[in-house]
């Protein structure tokens, strides 16, 4: 199979097509589950590279928030900084004692500003590292989804060469299973 769903799906119809004019009716049916497979399967294999992206992206986008938050914080400690030697040549007293008096409070609106920044922020990455975690799990039921439905296609090709309802029955129950973890894919947790 190639990595593009929709190659693979054109390719497993076009085959249950050639199988059909074979006029077996368990061959026919066959055929039409394997269609019917190949159309699940890539519909999986492409929401599961939708939500790899999407936690990759989260994820980054939540470090960038993270690299925001480590500068309003960086930021909140310089302000800390210059307010304490503020504080400290304004106790000494001297001709400039009331002009450092007003760097303090420059200094303290500084950091309020800085400190809700970082926190808003930090917010912004949990919110982010969140999300990504829940395209993560999406796209590892995806996986286990998409993987059943390619097996059962296997099976089912192999049903139609040895013309066993076995292998045709054991397809379909891995279609199935595949379908409900394509379902719990998008059901919260």
């Amino acid at each position: 199979m190639s990595n593009d769903p929709a190659l693979d799906a054109h390719e497993h119809a076009e085959h249950a097509e050639h199988a059909a004019h074979a006029r077996d009716p368990f061959i026919s049916r066959v055929s039409i589950t394997i269609a019917v497979l190949a159309v699940m399967a890539a519909g999986a294999g492409s929401l599961e590279t939708v939500e790899g992206g999407r936690a990759i992206t989260q994820s980054s986008e939540a470090v960038l928030a993270q690299d925001k938050a480590t500068d309003s914080w960086n930021e909140y400690q310089a302000d800390s900084l210059k307010r304490h030697m503020y504080e400290i040549a304004s106790v000494s007293g001297g001709p400039k004692a009331a002009d450092y008096e007003k760097e303090i409070g420059k200094d303290r609106e500084g950091q309020d500003k800085a400190r809700e920044k970082a926190q808003e922020a930090e917010k912004d990455r949990d919110a982010r590292l969140t999300e990504s975690a829940v395209h993560e799990q999406r796209h590892h039921w995806l996986t286990g989804a998409a993987t059943l439905i390619e097996i059962g296609i296997a099976l089912s090709t192999v049903a139609i060469i040895t013309s066993r309802r076995t292998f045709w029955f054991s397809a379909m129950g891995l279609g199935a299973v595949g379908a409900a973890l394509f379902a719990l894919a998008y059901i919260p947790h």
